[in-house]
């Protein structure tokens, strides 16, 4: 679900660069503080598959792309700080190396999918996972992917309202509510359920494998 350079206007991506910035500062002092020389190379490797699962991308007519994302499952094995740091720099190396999203829009991409994103995830599977720890990670990826989609979709929405040429006619993306809620949400519903599917077999390996956080296996 990324947004290209272009379609949001400075009146979105300078206050979302004001609001990412410390939190990117944060998110480096959490990897500083949780990530070892051991579990570094495990980290490159899952941030590379978020990089493959979000380049899939099927564009959609709400101005952005549908893909998995990747994110939930950097959460599970990492925490949402050093998830949401993670996915940033996978958001920057594709804006840069594949033209996917851009460095403009690059605060309100990270914020969406990887703050919110990976903040829903946490946050839903330690709610959920007393009733059911298996469920609880479906639920979490999933509503998290929705979340995000949710986010784009109003920002990109929010244009027309906020930026206008002197004859009213919108300046940056075209489109209001009525066209990117249906058109970014409804794919990314089926997107969710695929993606919680796929993050649900690879936590349960690395589950089995011992490389999860103590708070992400059910372990008290």
């Amino acid at each position: 679900m990324h947004i290209p350079d272009g379609l949001i206007s400075p009146q979105t991506y300078f206050p979302a660069l004001l609001v990412a910035a410390p939190l990117w500062w944060w998110a480096g002092r959490e990897f500083s503080r949780r990530v070892g020389d051991e579990a570094l190379p495990r980290l490159a490797v899952f941030a590379a598959l978020a990089f493959v699962l979000s380049s899939l991308m099927l564009p959609l007519p709400g101005g952005t792309s549908g893909h998995a994302i990747g994110v939930g499952l950097l959460t599970l094995i990492f925490g949402p700080w050093v998830a949401f740091l993670a996915y940033t720099l996978v958001l920057l190396l594709q804006a840069l190396v594949m033209g996917a999203g851009g460095i403009t829009a690059l605060p309100v991409n990270a914020l969406a999918m990887g703050l919110v994103g990976a903040w829903t995830t946490w946050l839903l599977f330690r709610l959920l996972r007393p009733l059911q720890i298996d469920l609880a990670v479906v639920a979490a990826v999933s509503i998290s992917i929705v979340v995000s989609a949710l986010l784009v979709a109003l920002v990109l929405g929010l244009q027309p309202l906020i930026a206008q040429a002197p004859d009213g006619s919108p300046r940056f993306f075209p489109f209001g509510w009525s066209v990117t809620l249906p058109a970014i949400l409804i794919p990314h519903l089926f997107i969710a359920l695929a993606e919680s599917a796929l993050t649900l077999m690879i936590w349960r390996h690395a589950r089995r494998r011992h490389w999860l956080p103590v708070e992400s296996t059910g372990s008290t």
